[in-house]
């Protein structure tokens, strides 16, 4: 099952779904915001496999010795075998479990949007997009399931953290990348450009977010500096990783607070 779950990409799956999790549970009650978190992880195992499955060459040529398809611990018969057990019931938790249609089809436009990136946009100058609405998605289609309109700013920080996970995720693979032709909006401008476009985006949603939730808004920035130290220190090496913990620490102060 770990094998599996490497597939997806270990990081961002199991938090991304505890995010889902907890922002459910503002709305709905823990069973009813346990099977969306399930919803969410179904969505999450689809961009991930599909993404592995799709950059297995260009990881080999990488020598990502971490990822089970380059070492052996998984073949591509057997992820492809998954991913057409986990698209139907993707499909199902979505439209019949507590997100309904109408929430049901903001999370499908969400996974749609992470896998039409690993199909099409991660090549084009439109890369960001993808990114971009999948994240803004994913705190609306609760609320949207509910008959309530989501909370904008939730949707614009949902969007940043979006636009900031993309440019921060391709920074360790910048130059792999455009080697190998991959020549999306960050492998463009280069690695500077992308920092500084993530910081900007970082300028903008913390601040929304410390305004939202005044309780929390020294957390809010100690996270924020963090996150910057990271990105401009060493942004290879802790520059995802300190995005992910933002988006964590954020997500818990809007999470556990009315």
């Amino acid at each position: 099952m770990l094998k599996y779950l490497k597939a997806s990409h270990l990081a961002p799956t199991p938090l991304v779904t505890t995010l889902a999790f907890l922002l459910s549970h503002k709305l709905y009650d823990f069973s009813h915001s346990l099977v969306i978190g399930l919803t969410i992880f179904t969505g999450q195992l689809l961009v991930g496999w599909t993404n592995d499955l799709l950059d297995c060459e260009s990881d080999r040529l990488q020598n990502r010795s971490d990822k089970p398809l380059v070492n052996g611990e998984l073949s591509s018969t057997s992820l492809m075998r998954a991913i057409r057990i986990d698209l139907p019931l993707c499909v199902a938790l979505s439209l019949l479990g507590p997100l309904g249609l109408r929430g049901g089809l903001v999370h499908l436009f969400g996974v749609g949007c992470g896998v039409s990136y690993n199909f099409y946009f991660k090549k084009r100058l439109s890369s960001f997009l993808p990114y971009t609405l999948a994240f803004a998605a994913l705190p609306a289609a609760p609320y949207i399931a509910k008959g309530i309109m989501p909370p904008l700013w939730m949707v614009i920080v949902g969007a940043g953290f979006g636009k900031v996970a993309h440019f921060a995720n391709v920074l360790q693979d910048l130059e792999a990348d455009r080697a190998l032709g991959i020549y999306g909006l960050p492998q463009r401008i280069g690695a500077n450009k992308s920092i500084a476009i993530s910081v900007s985006a970082l300028l903008i949603i913390t601040p929304m977010i410390a305004a939202h939730r005044p309780h929390f808004a020294v957390l809010a920035f100690f996270a924020l500096f963090v996150a910057l130290a990271a990105l401009i220190v060493r942004p290879k090496k802790f520059g995802f990783i300190a995005i992910m913990a933002l988006a964590l620490i954020d997500v818990l102060i809007l999470a556990i607070t009315k």
